[in-house]
């Protein structure tokens, strides 16, 4: 890890190690590209994770939706996004996972966004 990111508190760097860490994760999100591969995700989502050996520790990331999780297992954010497109979760969720805040906190204070009352 370098100096400046691990100055970072809680500052996953992406860099080779994570690269090799997170590849499983990493090519399963990128072959969500392709539509074929996002109706058997949605059709079977263990089973697709399993067709990239991802580990119980990655598939319960997966399948738990917990953004930061895979980040730090060596996923890469904008490979992971390609999740959403299979699923529901808004990316101003994502973001406020990675983050480590909670959503309205983070429309708020990231995005500028009024609070009700």
């Amino acid at each position: 890890m370098s100096e400046a990111a691990a100055t970072i508190p809680d500052t996953p760097l992406f860099d080779r190690a994570g690269s090799i860490r997170g590849y499983r994760i990493n090519k399963m999100a990128m072959a969500l590209g392709q539509p074929a591969n996002r109706a058997a995700f949605k059709a079977d989502e263990e089973a697709y994770l399993d067709s990239f050996g991802l580990s119980a520790h990655e598939k319960s990331a997966v399948m738990g939706r917990d953004w930061h999780e895979m980040v730090r297992l060596g996923g890469n954010l904008f490979f992971i996004l390609k999740i959403s497109a299979v699923d529901p979760t808004p990316i101003t969720r994502i973001g406020a996972a990675q983050a480590s805040m909670e959503h309205e906190d983070f429309l708020h204070l990231r995005l500028g966004k009024k609070r009700n009352g």
